[in-house]
C-alpha cells in the first residue's frame, strides 16, 4: 500500500515523484502472488538495478497435477507480464534477517531454504545466504484478521480458521456488529468482498428495520464452484 498507489499516481500524472523509488536499487519482493508481481513490474519501470521475488512455497509444476483435476483452478507455474520484464524468482525460501550497513540503511537479506515438514516450513541446514537489497516490499498473503485490539475488545467469536464467525446474515456473535470480506471469509478476491459487502448491507438493513429489499447476492458459506 505504501509502494504501489503512489507509483500509479505518478504514471497517471497526478504525482510528480513517488516517495518510494526503486531507481538504481537492488529490490526484493517478499511474496509470490499477484501483488508481488505488481511490485516486480513497478520496480523494473522505476529503473531498479535488480529485482528478486521470494516465495516460501515450492515452485509449482509446469502442468496440472492430479491434485487439481479439471475444472478446479490449477496451481501451475505462471509467467505474468511483469515477470516477462525480467528479474529472478526464488522458491521455497524464507527471510531470516534484514541486514543493515553502518549507517542503519538496508543492505541485504539473509535467506534460508525451507522444506515442509509435518505441515511446518523448516529451515534446511547449510542453505543460509545473503542477497543484496536496498529496497524490500512486503507482498505476503493474508493470514487472518488482527485479533488484538478492536476484535478482542468487542468480544466477537472466531471460526476454526481464526476469522470472525458470522451467521447467515453476516452478523457476528456481538449484537449489532456485522462483518464481511476477508475478515470473515479469509483470504480471497475483491469480487467476493464486494458481493459480501452487499449481502452484509442487506443484513444490517434487516437488523435496523425488520426487513430488507436490498440485494444479497451471496451467503457467507458460498464458495467458488471450481
Amino acid at each position: 500500500m505504501e509502494y504501489l498507489p503512489p507509483a500509479n499516481r505518478v504514471a497517471r500524472g497526478d504525482l510528480d515523484v513517488s516517495p518510494i523509488n526503486a531507481a538504481g536499487k537492488n529490490v526484493v519482493v517478499i511474496g509470490g502472488g499477484d501483488t508481488g508481481a505488481d511490485c516486480v513490474g513497478t520496480a523494473h519501470r522505476q529503473g531498479a538495478a535488480s529485482v528478486t521475488q521470494l516465495e516460501i512455497m515450492p515452485k509449482p509444476p509446469e502442468i496440472r497435477s492430479p491434485a487439481h483435476p479439471w475444472p478446479t483452478y490449477p496451481m501451475i507455474y505462471r509467467v505474468s507480464s511483469a515477470h516477462e520484464e525480467g528479474g529472478e524468482r526464488l522458491y521455497a525460501v524464507s527471510t531470516v534477517e534484514f541486514l543493515g550497513d553502518h549507517d542503519g540503511n538496508l543492505r541485504a537479506l539473509q535467506l534460508v531454504d525451507v522444506s515442509l515438514v509435518n505441515g511446518r516450513f523448516t529451515p534446511v541446514d547449510g542453505t543460509e545466504r545473503e542477497i543484496p537489497a536496498e529496497l524490500v516490499t512486503l507482498a505476503m498473503g493474508f493470514v487472518g484478521p488482527q485479533q488484538e485490539g478492536l476484535l478482542n475488545e468487542l468480544g466477537v467469536d472466531y471460526d476454526p480458521r481464526g476469522n470472525v464467525a458470522r451467521d447467515r446474515n453476516f452478523a457476528t456473535s456481538v449484537d449489532g456488529v456485522f462483518v464481511a470480506g476477508d475478515m470473515g471469509r479469509g483470504q480471497s478476491l475483491i469480487v467476493w468482498a464486494i458481493a459480501e459487502g452487499r449481502s452484509a448491507a442487506a443484513g444490517v438493513d434487516a437488523y435496523l428495520t425488520g426487513r430488507s429489499f436490498l440485494p444479497a447476492p451471496i451467503a457467507p458459506t458460498d464458495r467458488p464452484i471450481a
